[in-house]
């Protein structure tokens, strides 16, 4: 569908408010580009959808489906801000927290991360499961980026920067279940025998604290980053884009 000038664009409602939309767009992308904010950590608009966290998880029609898969059409009602799927949403970044170490305190993505900044806007009050510490030893290998695995959620963004971007296919996803983990890509399974450089769009586009370049902590003073003085969704339709 195509529009000319002066002719109006098709809408859908979210949450009572009608969204115009672009032929080919998805909800989310339609949502943000109109400053309406759907709660989300695996979609980037850079990317492909990969619909994997579920937090984008809206009611189309009285069924639900994730908002970065399905497609804008007219007339669709869309409910996303309501009290059941933010019950979810925040049951699931509950999950998230506890299946990896997250010590927001002490982490240099503090302020900058969108998975505690997500929670923050959820009324996340606490975890509410115990917690699984696994072990998940950090690699320094690489003389210009740390890894912190504690802190992956498995967004799989640095693997589809790595694969479609920078052509390199640094990262991968092994395991299944819960043992499924983020890997490297070499032999030795370290990011120094890898090919990846500071200037990669995958060093830059984790959405929490596992890619972190060297020599560079808190050079950004706590109370002074992303988050702090605008929450995510004061953020909206810029997003990501400072990733």
């Amino acid at each position: 569908m195509s529009t000319t000038a002066g002719e109006s664009l098709p809408t859908f409602s979210l949450d009572g408010e009608d969204v115009p939309f672009h032929a080919g767009e998805t909800i989310i992308q339609a949502a943000t580009r109109a400053g309406r904010y759907i709660p989300h950590l695996c979609w980037h608009p850079d990317f492909a959808p990969h619909g994997s966290c579920r937090l984008c998880t809206v009611r189309v029609g009285g069924r639900a489906g994730a908002a970065c898969t399905l497609r804008a059409a007219a007339g669709l009602e869309v409910e996303s801000d309501t009290e059941e799927l933010n019950a979810q949403r925040k049951t699931l970044l509950q999950m998230l927290f506890v299946e990896g170490n997250h010590f927001c305190p002490s982490c240099e993505k503090s302020g900058h991360c969108l998975l505690q900044a997500t929670a923050y806007q959820m009324g996340m009050e606490g975890p509410h499961f115990e917690e699984f510490y696994p072990d998940r030893p950090v690699d320094a290998s690489h003389p210009d980026i740390l890894l912190d695995f504690n802190r992956c959620i498995l967004c799989e963004l640095c693997v589809r920067a790595s694969h479609d971007v920078d052509h390199k296919h640094v990262f991968a996803i092994g395991g299944h279940g819960r043992a499924t983990h983020l890997l490297v890509d070499s032999e030795s399974g370290k990011l120094v025998d890898t090919d990846m450089a500071l200037t990669d769009r995958a060093a830059s586009v984790c959405p929490v604290g596992v890619i972190l370049p060297k020599r560079r902590g808190f050079a950004i003073p706590i109370g002074q980053r992303r988050f702090d003085a605008t929450s995510v969704t004061g953020q909206v339709p810029a997003d990501r884009g400072s990733e």
